[in-house]
């Protein structure tokens, strides 16, 4: 059985649903409903580690449909859910995938997408590990160019009882450490960029390609090594580098993270309500159900070829989210509809809401703003009647144009915050307070204005 990563393991086994939920309350006001789902979700899947190899295999994730519209949070409940476990995470759109002999992409790219990114996921954790290792190797390296030993050198050799040569070399390691050498220039050789990067779209072999023109032309696909003129500390970050790569078995990390994404992925499908149409049109819509019948498999579980392996996507937890304003979730083709048995709705934001959301998480907007303009040395403070009508006004505005949630506030305090934001370097008052009176005099005139505001905010 696949584990999770030592560094989370401990605290992520040790969540209960309800501790799951507080930890997304930190990021995401209300939706109760969909934290609980999503909650229940990542602990059964802990509770999977712990069955027989044989049961395992056959509890199958309980995949969730999010219905609700768009701004209230149903991409970040995902998305923290994700990193919360430690989980690789793709957010992929259905309108972009297409039924075969469409242009779009290929379904099965989703699982690829996710894969690479497992693979980084997995490196970065393995060079975390060689990343002291590496760097005591690099730096035996650049003292062999900034003083060329006399004999080999071995680095468990005792200094003290060496010859003339590692005294040197240690009086010049601890100039390095020190700092002293920085203005200093070496010669290092870099490995350049042998072949420009190819992106091939909407193809179903990319990576026999790739592997077949690498075996062909080994040389080309290899680079070539070029002699750069750089600052010590520059050659010692590209060396450490280098030695990181050596230390990292990629063999290992591609099977690491081919287990990973087969047993804790997670893949978030956005706008599934835009290829809901039942078939029957012509032109743009004649694909719909065939997307639907291409991603069934991908849902119900099927073995997916990639350049690290052969992914099987039985286990991997599927959120699809929409928000169906024109098609319902019965439009989808029955099948598709058995592979989400978990639907949870969304409720809608009003005011109330948009004041929690500019105050209460962790990385709430009115935080960020007075993070970004403290940079500026001015001292930013919102009073709480300013952030109510900030709120108002955001909710007013959605009653009235389109009702895009949450991100309206985005829209709404750029406008607020646009002669501060501009003048921020240059003003000579350091501490400014945004009251009801300076969030009216800037956006009463266009909110009033319903034209005005359709086009501003």
């Amino acid at each position: 059985m696949i584990k999770l990563p030592e560094h989370t393991s401990t605290t992520i086994e040790a969540l209960t649903p309800r501790q799951i939920v507080a930890e997304l309350d930190k990021y995401v006001v209300g939706q109760k409903a969909a934290k609980r789902a999503v909650a229940i979700a990542l602990r059964n899947r802990m509770r999977r580690q712990k069955l027989s190899p044989e049961l395992a295999e056959e509890v199958a994730p309980k995949n969730i449909l999010m219905i609700g519209p768009t701004g209230v949070g149903k991409t970040e409940i995902a998305r923290r859910l994700a990193k919360l476990a430690q989980s690789p995470f793709i957010k992929v759109e259905a309108s972009k995938f297409t039924e075969v002999g469409y242009v779009g992409r290929d379904v099965e790219s989703m699982v690829r997408d996710l894969v690479e990114l497992a693979v980084d996921m997995i490196r970065e954790e393995q060079v975390e590990k060689v990343r002291g290792k590496a760097r005591q190797a690099a730096e035996e390296r650049l003292l062999d160019l900034l003083l060329p030993p006399t004999k080999p050198y071995a680095p468990d050799e005792d200094p003290a009882r060496g010859g003339e040569g590692q005294r040197t070399r240690e009086r010049i390691r601890e100039q390095l450490r020190a700092g002293r050498l920085d203005e200093r220039v070496v010669e290092i050789e870099v490995t350049g960029k042998g072949f420009p990067s190819l992106e091939i779209i909407a193809g179903t072999s990319v990576e026999e390609v790739e592997f077949n023109l690498k075996d062909m032309l080994p040389g080309i696909f290899q680079g070539r090594t070029k002699r750069r003129r750089v600052p010590v500390p520059e050659a010692l970050e590209a060396l450490a580098q280098e030695e990181e790569q050596k230390l990292v078995d990629m063999e290992s990390v591609a099977r690491m993270a081919v287990e990973r994404v087969e047993q804790a992925g997670i893949i978030f499908v956005d706008e599934i309500d835009k290829v809901a149409g039942r078939e029957g049109g012509h032109g743009p819509d004649v694909s719909r159900e065939g997307v639907q019948r291409d991603i069934l498999p991908i849902v119900e579980g099927t073995t997916v070829n990639t350049k690290h392996g052969m992914v099987r996507t039985d286990h991997i937890l599927f959120i699809a989210a929409g928000a169906f304003h024109v098609s319902k979730p019965s439009d989808l083709i029955p099948e598709l509809q058995g592979r989400f048995p978990i639907r949870v709705e969304l409720e809608a934001l009003g005011q109330a809401e948009f004041v929690r959301i500019l105050t209460e998480p962790r990385n709430a907007l009115v935080k960020q703003y007075i993070a970004l303009i403290d940079t500026e040395g001015v001292s930013l403070t919102f009073t709480d009647d300013a952030i109510q009508l900030i709120a108002e006004f955001a909710a007013l505005v959605n009653e009235r144009t389109e009702n895009i949630g949450a991100r309206r506030l985005h829209t709404v305090m750029e406008r607020l915050l646009d002669e501060i934001s501009f003048e921020g370097s240059d003003l000579t008052e350091k501490a400014i307070s945004i009251d009801a009176a300076y969030v009216r005099r800037m956006l009463a005139d266009i909110v009033k204005n319903e034209d005005l505001s359709r086009y501003i905010l």
